[in-house]
């Protein structure tokens, strides 16, 4: 009997690639979407329900409460997403002896600003701010209610689906900033590793696909950037005319605070499934592949 995988967040813009990787690679197992109008995440009750209704071999949970700033004044509604609702999945898996690849975030840390050395996987989690101390707890909760968890830290996503003007990446945001200001000031203190959501897909179907070990896997690609040196080169690379300039968080004021420094070390999962390619060469391959690469 072929595995099934059941996936959480289909529509998103990694559940988009993750299904577009899983027929890219053959199908070599049945994947079935399951969009967020079927399962309430939110809804107590709600995973155990369903989830427990359903014959599965595994979960990927690319569902998230992702609106950073929003979760500082709707914390309820941030660890019912991210904790709360990991943990049930925790739960029905492991009662169906079922693997949970659950997908976290580079926001889990941060509160080392002075750090200079990649993040790495054993590394203590400190978030900054309440999305990341959400996504810390869920981690943690998965662990203690099952053995066979596998998490994938991204950071920085942009994929295809988040095209169409509606600002759903970064990248997309800042090319039609670009397009409407002659300016952008972009904040130069944050280093992050951005990361092309197929990429991360590759790797979730190949661990689905081959197996690897439970544990956490820090999942982006290679090097870092601040925010500022990564719109420099989407503006370069798009072939656009706006100027660039640094400025400091403090000008560029948001509800939740963000981390100064939370660049996520790939060595283990590089290990595993081979090199990560570089954020540079993953830009250039999403703006081709959408249709706005100049140079």
């Amino acid at each position: 009997m072929r595995s099934r995988v059941l996936l959480l967040g289909p529509y998103g813009q990694l559940g988009h690639d993750v299904r577009h990787v899983h027929a890219q690679s053959g199908e070599p197992f049945d994947l079935v979407p399951i969009p967020r109008e079927t399962l309430d995440l939110a809804a107590a009750g709600s995973i155990d329900r369903l989830l427990g209704s359903l014959r599965f071999d595994a979960l990927v949970n690319c569902a998230a409460y992702t609106q950073v700033d929003l979760a500082e004044v709707d914390a309820t509604g941030a660890f019912a997403v991210n904790t709360h609702a990991v943990q049930a999945m925790a739960r029905v898996c492991d009662a169906k002896r079922a693997r949970l690849l659950h997908i976290s975030s580079d926001y889990v840390f941060g509160g080392d600003a002075a750090r200079q050395r990649p993040l790495r996987e054993d590394d203590p989690a400190a978030p900054v701010n309440v999305y990341g101390a959400s996504k810390a707890m869920g981690e943690r909760r998965a662990r203690l209610e099952a053995d066979d968890v596998v998490i994938l830290r991204t950071a920085s996503l942009f994929g295809v689906a988040g095209t169409g003007g509606k600002g759903d990446n970064v990248v997309e945001t800042m090319i039609r900033t670009a397009q409407e200001k002659e300016t952008l000031r972009v904040v130069d203190d944050q280093r992050m590793s951005p990361t092309a959501t197929v990429d991360v897909a590759r790797v979730a179907v190949r661990m689905l696909k081959d197996g690897c070990a439970p544990g956490t896997y820090h999942v982006v690609n290679a090097d870092s950037a601040t925010w500022f040196e990564f719109a420099c080169e989407i503006v370069r690379r798009a072939g656009l005319a706006a100027d660039v300039t640094p400025c400091a968080s403090e000008e560029y004021p948001v509800r939740a605070p963000r981390p100064r420094y939370s660049v996520l070390d790939n060595a283990k999962v590089s290990a595993a499934f081979g090199a990560m390619p570089a954020w540079q060469e993953a830009l250039e391959r999403y703006l081709r592949t959408t249709q706005r690469l100049v140079r």
